[in-house]
């Protein structure tokens, strides 16, 4: 028996949620980051988090030392070969992160009610009631009633794994805090988080710049994630340091706002960054917790009308040790979607996680369900309005090249680009398709040799949202100077035809420049 039509229009088919999702080549239009460490550093499980819908490898140096990871990046480069899927590399610095030192690595049982000395002398043993800690500032940071977080690296959060302080009494360059709730560190290393204090260290370190001037530059690090950055002098300081270092001045840097510093500071770092990632774990401790989705919604909001990826961290904790994430797990992947996320990270979760590959999977296809019930509409209504009048002349091509195929109902935008700005562009307005960005290489000199550009420029579309990049052959210009490129877009459509993103009789949407002028054109595919 059928069932009789609604009268209004139902936002979400009930009988679609029943419906299996569809594999398909893109697991999802947002991207996952996925953090590589010891659970996820051999070459058959990256390829298969490659093939599970990773598509930037994240490096953190919080833990770890050059060589290691080196190894890992090589694992990393054979598994990118093996699985032909393209994979940009994102350097995380350590920046100004206090850290307890348990050089014995022995477990350390913390009590309610009882108090623990934090000490700057990192030659004592980390005991119940002694804590080395690698600040020798934090007496003169803080204050009586002031609260200290101390979790593992890449805490969860959780009451068993994790110890909130509040300190007592200042004694010279030692802390004495009452700890609050019993739990058990594990482990070598442990992050000390003082909410709402500012910490007088460099957000650029001397040890990031030495990691960055070696690793960064010997494997040409697409991503820098800067870590703790509370003001946009930051970024303009790590920019002008990676200006420095020949193929680095390429290398985009992502400001991470982790405290209420770079809350505060918030939209002039925008400016500044060419993405932000939303730390959410210690933006967690930093703020109530009734304020996080606040910021949350706020930030990401700013990032898309700016043109900006906004990346957000810390979703399924749980699947650290479990096989399914929890239904608030579940429900939090699909609102950073829906509040616009160009990307998600996980960090313990690949990073020391049991499940690395299953985790990305499931990320994956929440990200892929809330994507179809994301009111592109309302958006791109939003975002025309935010740009104003007069547009310049890339934003309204670019725009045009959206609208117009999500009237035709393209498969796919296809955009001939050189610099990728293009691309960024049209995903900025959040089309409902795949944009294939064919990133044309551009030959250039330094007077001492000729080279190619086009690999970073293709690598860093890795992380936006809905944006698919393909190098294309140099002999192909991203200018043309009739009204088709066929050999390129040939190429173009048959490797979309090879994904399965382009079918016959599809209409295709293309973008690009003929002489001094940019087209937006529509071709219907035969047979």
């Amino acid at each position: 028996m059928q069932s009789s039509p609604l009268l209004l229009e139902e936002p979400i088919r009930m009988a679609s949620i029943l419906e299996s999702s569809k594999p398909s080549f893109f697991p999802a239009m947002t991207k996952i980051v996925g953090t590589l460490g010891p659970k996820s550093r051999s070459v058959d499980v990256i390829s298969r988090c490659l093939d599970a819908g990773m598509s930037v490898a994240r490096f953190d140096f919080s833990w770890g030392d050059p060589e290691y990871h080196q190894e890992t990046l090589e694992n990393l480069k054979a598994a990118i070969k093996s699985t032909n899927k393209l994979c940009a590399v994102m350097l995380d610095t350590v920046g100004p992160e206090l850290q307890v030192v348990n050089k014995a690595e022995h477990s350390i049982s913390l009590e309610a009610d009882t108090l623990v000395v934090l000490t700057p002398d990192q030659n004592k043993e980390a005991t119940p009631n002694l804590l080395p800690v690698n600040f020798s500032g934090l007496s003169k940071a803080v204050k009586n009633g002031d609260t200290i977080f101390i979790g593992q690296y890449l805490f969860t959060g959780s009451e068993t794994t994790s110890v909130w302080l509040e300190v007592k009494e200042v004694d010279g360059d030692d802390v004495t805090c009452v700890i609050k709730n019993s739990a058990t560190l594990a482990g070598s290393l442990y992050t000390l988080h003082v909410s709402q204090i500012h910490i007088d260290l460099p957000t650029l370190t001397d040890k990031d710049k030495e990691v960055i001037s070696t690793w960064g530059v010997k494997n040409n690090t697409d991503f820098l994630s800067l870590s703790y950055t509370r003001h946009a002098e930051d970024v303009r300081h790590a920019r002008d340091f990676l200006s420095k270092l020949g193929e680095l001045k390429q290398t985009q840097i992502f400001a991470k706002i982790e405290n209420i510093e770079g809350l505060t500071h918030f939209d002039e770092i925008l400016r500044e960054a060419d993405g932000i990632i939303l730390s959410r774990g210690n933006l967690g401790i930093d703020l109530p917790p009734e304020k996080v989705f606040l910021f949350q919604k706020a930030a990401i909001y700013k990032c898309n009308m700016a043109g900006k990826p906004a990346i957000v961290t810390r979703v399924v904790d749980t699947m650290t040790d479990n096989l399914r994430p929890t239904r608030a797990e579940a429900t939090d992947v699909a609102n950073a979607v829906l509040d616009g996320s160009d990307a998600i990270v996980l960090g313990a979760e690949t990073l020391r996680g049991l499940y690395p590959v299953e985790t990305i999977s499931t990320v994956g296809k929440i990200c892929s369900e809330a994507e179809k019930v994301y009111n592109q509409d309302l958006y791109f209504k939003r975002a025309v309005k935010y740009v104003g009048e007069p547009m310049t002349h890339l934003e309204s091509i670019t725009s045009s090249a959206v609208r117009a195929a999500i009237k035709v109902k393209a498969s796919v935008i296809i955009c001939f680009t050189s610099s990728g700005r293009a691309a960024r562009l049209i995903a900025k307005y959040r089309p409902t398709m795949p944009v294939l960005s064919v990133v044309i290489p551009q030959l250039k000199t330094n007077q001492l040799r000729w080279t190619f550009t086009g690999a970073f420029e293709a690598r860093q579309s890795l992380i936006v949202r809905g944006l698919f990049p393909m190098l294309a052959d140099p002999r192909h210009p991203a200018e043309s100077k009739t009204a088709t490129n066929e050999s390129i877009l040939k190429v173009a459509l048959d490797h979309g035809k090879a994904y399965g993103i382009i079918k016959s009789h599809d209409r295709v949407v293309i973008c690009q420049k003929v002489g001094d002028s940019s087209v937006v054109k529509i071709i219907e595919l035969e047979n």
